[in-house]
């Protein structure tokens, strides 16, 4: 990678006032102090790894008997009720760890699968039929697969069955064949630069922000205004307005997750638009170089970009497992994706994930850090500084490095491409797979 061509910003650090200084450094001190603290937290929160497993083991188990006798165990696995009956003792135990509510239906589901095994089929009606009875567990996809175990041949089940089959479908077979086609991409462009064939960069266009000011947007916006003083002084605002409007869970959780996100992205958006103000007159495109169109090309870009960035992605996920089976918390969200099942909440998680996070978390790291960096110490390392950035700000260990490596790949299509635009549409088009495999797994 070749730095951008861009003259250095006038009036640079040495030049700042003292209380800008100042205020950069006590910022940068905070926003340390707390994404170390983030950091550390994740290592008590559960991570949605065990739960995605249990749930496509349980779909693998509801699917079983509709899938053709060839294919079983390669979509369901050689033997899913007792791969299933493993994961949930394993489950149920973080469960108690954690005081999890969804432990109750976790140990009347593995009670009946153990009674299964071992053949004792009246053993298993006692605790499958608590689970259906208890209202608080009812619906659940424990209580449709309890169901299913205690009236296999029940029509209504056959039918949960098919759909069940064609879920997991989607969550295995069309994963992998997107994986595939990704590998053969990647090995293309390899290749096409190992012979010099790839065309040149074009410049990388950015603001003419000095690194002060990109301490001060993510330090000081990003994560004092955003990540501290958002949530003290919005948060108990906006509940108390839920309350008084009578919106109750689910939806309360999913209005909450918009709310509060937009009221993040406010305070790093205002000081962005403060400092773009004080620049002058923007080149062609924008200081930030969204260049929408033509939208045709953006998404081409960002749509071969992700089949090429997911393979590198899976593969760090899976060295990390073996290095580190027991991982570290996720993204709170992802959970309450995968556990949501009232489509007005689903529509509210799924705006903030595929819209507005793409869009914001693009404009701070490849939109502003990224092209500053590049200026000051070369693209390679604006890249890989705001790929650095972007991973630790998502606050889980157990998904640094592959945060790391797809920031990696939305920082080289912003350097290969020159486009804001397209970043944005691979971030959303990463969400938006992640979405639809949670509510695939969790409806």
């Amino acid at each position: 990678m070749t730095p951008g061509n861009q003259p250095g910003p006038q009036g640079e650090q040495a030049a700042a006032p003292r209380w800008k200084q100042l205020l950069a450094l006590v910022s940068l001190a905070l926003s340390l102090l707390l994404w170390l603290n983030g950091l550390l937290d994740s290592l008590s929160r559960p991570s949605v790894g065990q739960s995605l497993n249990r749930r496509q083991l349980e779909l693998a188990v509801l699917a079983e008997p509709q899938l053709p006798t060839p294919w079983r165990p390669l979509l369901a696995g050689p033997q899913p009720r007792q791969t299933l009956a493993k994961a949930l003792a394993k489950d149920i135990k973080a469960s108690n760890i954690s005081g999890s509510t969804a432990a109750p239906a976790l140990q009347l589901l593995e009670q009946g699968l153990s009674q299964l095994q071992a053949g004792d089929r009246q053993g298993a009606q006692g605790p499958l039929e608590a689970l259906l009875a208890d209202p608080a567990l009812a619906g659940g996809p424990e209580a449709r697969l309890a169901a299913a175990l205690l009236e296999p041949q029940s029509p209504a089940v056959q039918a949960e069955g098919h759909r069940a089959a064609l879920r997991l479908v989607g969550v295995t077979v069309v994963p992998a064949v997107v994986l595939l086609l990704g590998i053969a991409l990647l090995l293309r462009e390899l290749w096409q630069r190992w012979r010099g064939r790839s065309p040149e960069p074009p410049p990388l266009q950015g603001p003419q922000l000095g690194g002060l000011d990109v301490v001060l947007l993510i330090a000081g916006g990003f994560v004092v205004v955003g990540e501290l003083l958002t949530p003290l002084l919005v948060a108990p605002l906006f509940s108390g307005l839920l309350n008084a409007s009578g919106i109750t869970s689910p939806l309360r959780e999913g209005v909450s997750v918009l709310g509060l996100y937009l009221a993040l992205m406010a305070g790093p958006l205002l000081i962005l638009v403060l400092q773009l103000r004080g620049l002058g007159p923007a080149p062609e495109g924008g200081w930030l170089q969204f260049r929408w169109r033509p939208l045709g090309s953006a998404l081409r870009r960002a749509l071969r970009t992700l089949l090429m960035v997911l393979p590198l992605v899976s593969l760090s996920g899976w060295l990390l497992e073996r290095v580190w089976s027991e991982g570290s918390g996720s993204n709170p969200l992802l959970e309450l994706v995968l556990n949501s099942h009232n489509l007005p909440a689903l529509a509210c998680f799924g705006f903030t994930a595929v819209v507005l996070a793409p869009l914001f978390e693009e404009t701070i790291f490849r939109g502003v850090l990224l092209p500053v960096a590049a200026r000051q110490l070369g693209a390679g390392c604006g890249v890989l500084i705001s790929a650095a950035v972007f991973a630790v700000a998502h606050l889980s260990l157990g998904e640094l490095l592959p945060l790391l490596v797809l920031g990696l790949g939305l920082g080289w299509l912003r350097w290969s491409g020159g486009r804001l635009g397209s970043c944005v549409l691979l971030h959303a088009l990463w969400n938006g797979l992640t979405f639809t495999n949670l509510v695939l797994l969790g409806w």
